[in-house]
């Protein structure tokens, strides 16, 4: 039943952009192993790649650029741009522009911004992968970024042997001691991990998922150690009292409690429950509820600006039709997947301080330029970033299309033409200047909006 996509044929289509039956943003998976040319250790694109959500007409100039400075990346870049743990965007960057059916010059323009500041990934020590073959020396190297060449280099050998799918099924999703560890690893670092792996997924690429698997582990797993405890919280809660409970529901429920004082988190991320049944209809609305607690969080008279650490829920979201398409992945793991996915939300919009939620704030934006969605496209390909913004208006582009039949629900509280208001906020808020984004809370820094357009 879960095989297929979040999406059907007939709802992905663009409606809106009045592209013909054949240009459609979605067609159906290719089963794997991967095309040939897209191994462990080689990056490999084509104009027909089975993204989610792409803008139809790519060339094979625009696949063969952003592949070949894609394997550029990957053989010169360490997977962070410095020694603080700051991480390295241009794969991201790079596949978003791609999907965004950006030009070759665009994808240029996107690499020049961000190929000065990368690091030489750390010389190779070949007996330190040759140790990680064996389980009990693999911990001892988890958690150390020095070692992500070495990381890297094994689990090419891995999937060079079993293929990345049973790596990921091994490694990530096994359910035992290892696999956990490793899935808490996925989720740390402001889940650039998970993102990683999602694009690696996405585009089919085994030298991403590669990348994402090696990133994971050189992550510490204490900034999200606490998935574990609400996995247990939630098994042992009364099923009862959280099968009818919406994402909403909870994120409101946790800005009540911080109002009364209370900080309870375990009791809201004890509630999230997903079933075979609802996991397609939970997909849509986590990825509605995560929009909504990013994109209503404003602070007027401020300007419009995106949380820092929500853009990458918001970014996260997108993987997760990705996720629902895999056949090797179980049922079970797409379940816990999501609720892991959907626990880390709640603990992002509740740290350090949940925000008071303003709906009239995309209700009623009013854009200057007031963009459709190819000019949301066409300003966000060439705006000057390390690409925050283009994930950001293509995982809302997204968003737009896997709600749209459930906007009726319960749940579901961006509908419409919210969604295309939202994608003229996240570019016109970029657009207006530093900072960028704002970061926990901080709208200090944040100038005032025009006072003739309040």
């Amino acid at each position: 039943m879960f095989a297929r996509p979040v999406l059907s044929a007939s709802t992905c289509k663009y409606a809106h952009l009045r592209f013909s039956p054949a240009q459609r943003l979605w067609r159906a998976p290719i089963k794997y192993p991967c095309r040939a040319m897209a191994t462990s250790s080689k990056v490999h694109l084509t104009p027909s790649q089975q993204a989610v959500f792409y803008v139809p007409g790519i060339t094979s100039d625009t696949a063969n650029t952003t592949s070949e400075l894609l394997q550029e990346n990957y053989e010169k870049h360490h997977i962070f741009f410095n020694h603080a743990g700051f991480h390295n965007h241009i794969v991201h960057h790079l596949l978003s522009l791609f999907a965004l059916n950006a030009t070759p010059a665009e994808l240029m323009q996107g690499w020049n911004d961000n190929v000065s500041y990368q690091r030489p990934p750390v010389p190779l020590k070949q007996s330190v992968v040759t140790d990680m073959h064996d389980p009990q020396k693999y911990k001892t190297y988890l958690g150390n970024e020095n070692h992500y060449h070495n990381f890297l280099v094994f689990f090419q050998e891995e999937i060079n042997q079993k293929g990345w799918q049973e790596v990921l099924n091994e490694y990530i999703f096994k359910g035992d001691e290892r696999a956990d560890d490793m899935l808490v690893r996925m989720f740390g670092g402001i889940l650039h991990p998970i993102i990683h792996l999602g694009f690696g997924v996405e585009f089919e690429q085994p030298a991403i998922i590669a990348e994402a698997l090696a990133q994971a582990a050189v992550h510490g797993n204490r900034e999200a150690s606490h998935l574990i405890e609400s996995e247990k919280a939630a098994k042992a809660h009364s099923l009862d009292t959280r099968s009818g409970t919406t994402i909403v529901q909870l994120v409101e429920e946790i800005y009540a409690d911080m109002e009364r004082g209370s900080r309870n988190r375990a009791k809201h991320s004890s509630q999230v429950h997903v079933t075979e049944e609802n996991l397609e209809e939970k997909t849509a609305e986590m990825i509605n509820a995560v929009v909504y607690f990013t994109g209503a969080a404003q602070h007027p008279p401020h300007q419009i600006k995106f949380d820092f650490f929500n853009i990458h829920a918001v970014n996260l979201s997108i993987f997760f039709c990705s996720f629902l398409r895999q056949s090797w992945l179980s049922i079970p793991n797409k379940i816990r997947l999501l609720e892991w996915k959907i626990r880390m939300d709640l603990a992002m919009y509740a740290s350090p301080r949940p925000p008071k939620l303003l709906l009239d704030e995309i209700a009623n934006y009013k854009s200057k330029k007031d963009s459709s969605w190819e000019d949301i496209f066409k300003r966000v390909k060439t705006y000057h970033d390390d690409g925050h913004a283009c994930k950001l208006v293509r995982a809302l582009a997204n968003g737009e299309q896997v709600c749209k039949k459930y906007e009726h629900k319960d749940g579901f509280v961006i509908k419409g033409d919210m969604w295309r208001k939202l994608g003229n906020m996240a570019i016109d808020s970029v657009e207006a200047g530093s900072p960028d984004y704002v970061r926990s809370g901080a709208w200090s820094s944040v100038p005032l909006r025009d006072q003739s357009r309040i």
